[in-house]
């Protein structure tokens, strides 16, 4: 030891490296062990709406005993590595986790030639002579490189030179082909162990789309259900059981992520046993039985359901606006809103359903007079408990006309007015129909008389129901005041 002073102040510095402290040994260089997608015991991904997946990963692993670095390769590219939680299924006493790597430092030309920042390199130059062209190697030292290499070539300082490839002695340390994470181990008990490695991954996400196919009479249907899974991942999960969680899982923002942290023994909870429907706290689970692949920058499309006699109801609607009731109409009339059709049905066991459906898009088929299945419109859907009703927009009727005429206003102040509206309903179809006349009168109001029954379905709507013969008309009459 040296003895100095700087300051008035005394240090002692203890030459560790040089072995100079008495009695202190050096620590031993841990072994190494390597696990890769060869030793996968079992693989379960649990997929979320939320672009994002829970991994377990269960391998066998031939472990030394002592202080051991096992690598552990062949996981996703889009890890959190603050959630990695590793154990022995079959000597969980025997094995701690001292501390984990999450390396990320991949393997490219770029990064390989930062790493040979102050140490040799071959640079192989394409050069002719005698009309034909040969390799000439020269050895330079990379000073720096920034912008662009800088060479130091025997005694002089050289930018600029080109070089048909570089040769490197070997790979550096720390710089891996693929993502892997390292876990310094102390292993009590040598030989085969099944560890089990859980993790979250982002970039892989599902979604569920359905297809509708209405009957003829358009008092039936058939529903099947898809769902796709997306995987951008960073790897392949090859035989994995595959679960599905429909619903909003919160998440807190996540912190910066620290490269070496210590690690707590977990095991990971088993993956469910056998696509089956469960609830999962305020979720559902969807689990498919069998097992299957999700190749990294795939997507892939897997049924979900299928069930057939499901009773539709069609209907026709026509939505008023507010502001209808608070001022005199200008000029231009009569208007025309749009009239909505709506196919309706009940997701209920006695309608050929009862299995709660991921939110998704629904897109409707209706066969024409050759048989031929035509699309005719789509809608989206949110989370839908069984017994809940679901109603799709399919789109506007194209046979069937509204127009609506102010036939008389009066102002009763500053805060109310009173209107009488007549609304035209054209039916050019070949069968009668009904169409719902929804009315958004707004603050407090009251039918002073109408011609058609109203109900108040909400305390600021009120709606008509308006038989319409075929290829007829009916006429909608009321006056209404609002005060707001």
């Amino acid at each position: 030891m040296h003895k100095d002073r700087i300051s008035g102040g005394t240090f002692i510095l203890v030459s560790l490296l040089m072995g100079a402290w008495p009695g202190l040994a050096q620590t031993p260089t841990p072994a190494t062990a390597t696990s890769t997608a060869a030793n996968q015991k079992n693989l379960s991904v649990t997929v979320y709406n939320s672009d994002l997946a829970l991994v377990r990963d269960v391998r066998d692993v031939n472990i030394p005993a002592g202080t051991v670095d096992l690598r552990f390769e062949d996981i996703a590219a889009s890890i959190q590595p603050e959630t990695v939680h590793i154990a022995s299924v079959t000597s969980p006493q025997g094995l701690d986790v001292l501390e984990q790597n999450y390396e990320y430092d991949l393997l490219n030309p770029a990064k390989l030639l930062q790493k040979y920042v102050g140490k040799q390199v071959t640079l192989i130059r394409l050069e002719l002579h005698d009309q034909s062209t040969v390799e000439v190697p020269v050895k330079a030292t990379l000073l720096a490189d920034n912008d662009s290499p800088v060479w130091q070539v025997g005694n002089e300082i050289v930018t600029g030179m080109g070089a048909d490839r570089y040769v490197f002695p070997d790979l550096p340390q720390n710089l891996y082909s693929k993502p892997t994470l390292i876990w310094l181990l102390k292993n009590r008990n040598a030989g085969e162990q099944t560890i089990e490695a859980s993790y979250l991954a982002e970039k892989i996400h599902w979604s569920a789309d359905y297809v509708l196919n209405v009957t003829s009479d358009e008092k039936s249907s058939a529903l099947n259900g898809w769902v796709t899974i997306n995987n951008n991942t960073g790897t392949s999960f090859r035989d994995a059981q595959l679960q599905l969680v429909a619903g909003q899982v919160h998440q807190v923002t996540r912190q910066p992520m620290f490269r070496r942290y210590a690690m707590r023994n977990q095991v990971a909870s088993p993956a469910a046993a056998p696509f089956a429907q469960e609830s999962i706290s305020e979720y559902h689970l969807y689990t498919l039985g069998r097992r299957t692949t999700l190749a990294n920058n795939e997507s892939k499309q897997i049924s979900l359901l299928s069930a057939a006699n499901i009773h539709i109801e069609k209907t026709f609607e026509v939505n008023g606006n507010g502001f209808y009731f608070r001022s005199a109409m200008g000029p231009g009339q009569p208007t025309k809103d749009p009239i909505e059709v709506h196919l309706k049905f009940r997701n209920s066991k006695d309608n050929s359903l009862g299995m709660p459906l991921p939110e998704g898009t629904v897109r409707v088929y209706q066969a024409d007079s050759h048989g031929r299945e035509q699309f005719i419109g789509e809608d989206h859907i949110g989370h839908t408990p069984k017994d809940e009703k679901l109603n799709l927009l399919i789109g506007n009727a194209f046979d069937v006309v509204e127009e609506r005429k102010q036939t008389d206003y009066q102002s009763l102040g500053p805060n109310a007015s009173e209107s009488a509206y007549e609304i035209t309903i054209r039916n050019h179809k070949n069968e009668p129909i009904t169409v719902k006349v929804n009315e958004p009168l707004g603050g407090d109001w009251t039918m002073q008389s109408s011609n058609f029954k109203y109900q108040k379905t909400s305390a600021f709507s009120a709606r008509f129901e308006i038989p319409v013969p075929a290829n007829g008309r009916a006429v909608l009459n009321y006056r209404v005041r609002v005060r707001w």
